[in-house]
């Protein structure tokens, strides 16, 4: 991350300056909401990988910094979103902005910063980028859906636990190194294959997201430990203690993903341990970053290329 932060210090900085001019808005809530979840930290690495898609094929223009700052609108509307739905009051280590503001509030600053991003991405006058961002944000918000429909039901399978991280998650990863690609004038087969490493790597730091509601330093994280057991949300470590415990382990992990009972977490965790998920679940994401690495092997060797294969490992084993 540290490489990261070096190499793009001074297009992040564009970025944020992209980020302030075109958060501002008439109306004064507006601008407090989007400002307090814009400034609540993060690692911003959805608009990173932007700029280092376009950089690895040449690069150079400011309409890289205003896709990067429309990718981070939209995850942010995203989050925005979530947190309504998921009725969560902490974030990065701070009050959820619809813990602040509440639910309508959040649920209609994130709509403008939908809005706002169509508004840029089409001053940028690439019918491309359209395409691929209007893709993304419809498969984000079936990702959405499918993840309420998920939750508190403990029959989920793999297939469908995976299906909703590649929809919520990683599309938004792919759609990042796509529009990179598409600046730099890459070949198909080269977009395709930047394609395919967002992917692999969203997949991957979803899949650690995972884990660390199951073993991360609260302070570091900024979340509670449990949260999405809280939520009844059954992901990787959860389905695969189901199908490797005892029967009678089984019985106490489905009741919890059914009753969202959080008050049932030590015991959850003493089988997540005891079945070796997170091992599992780790390693799962270390395959997926392997993927993603594999994807741009042809690329040309470049220090954007090789912060994109550090930025892979560090997705799959990151603590925070």
């Amino acid at each position: 991350m540290e490489n990261l932060k070096q190499l793009l210090a001074s297009d992040m900085a564009a970025v944020d300056a992209v980020i302030r001019t075109r958060l501002h808005s008439e109306v004064a809530l507006v601008n407090q909401v989007g400002e307090y979840i814009i400034n609540s930290g993060g690692k911003r690495l959805r608009p990173a990988l932007v700029l280092l898609s376009a950089q690895a094929f040449g690069y150079s223009g400011r309409h890289q910094h205003e896709l990067a700052a429309v990718v981070e609108f939209i995850h942010t509307a995203t989050l925005l979103h979530d947190d309504v739905v998921d009725e969560s009051e902490l974030r990065r280590g701070r009050e959820t902005a619809n813990a602040l503001f509440g639910n309508a509030a959040s649920v209609l600053v994130g709509d403008f910063l939908y809005s706002r991003s169509f508004q840029m991405m089409v001053e940028v006058g690439e019918m491309r980028v359209m395409q691929t961002l209007a893709d993304a944000t419809n498969v984000i918000a079936e990702g959405e859906v499918l993840q309420l429909l998920n939750c508190h039901d403990a029959d989920v399978d793999v297939p469908n636990y995976m299906r909703v991280i590649h929809c919520k998650t990683a599309k938004l990863f792919e759609a990042a190194m796509r529009l990179g690609a598409i600046l730099g004038r890459a070949s198909a087969a080269e977009e395709e294959a930047a394609s395919r490493y967002g992917m692999h790597l969203g997949t991957a730091f979803q899949l650690i997201d995972d884990v660390l509601d199951y073993s991360a330093d609260e302070a570091q994280t900024g979340k509670h430990l449990g949260d999405d057991l809280a939520e009844g949300k059954p992901t990787l470590p959860l389905i695969h203690a189901m199908r490797h415990g005892t029967s009678a382990q089984a019985g106490v992990v489905r009741a919890a993903i059914e009753q969202g009972d959080v008050g049932k977490f030590a015991e959850v965790l003493a089988i997540i341990r005891d079945t070796g998920a997170l091992d599992f679940t780790r390693q799962q994401a270390l395959r997926e970053a392997e993927a993603a690495c594999a994807a741009i092997a042809a690329f040309a060797d470049s220090k954007y290329k090789q912060c994109l294969l550090e930025l892979a490992n560090f997705a799959a084993t990151r603590q925070f």
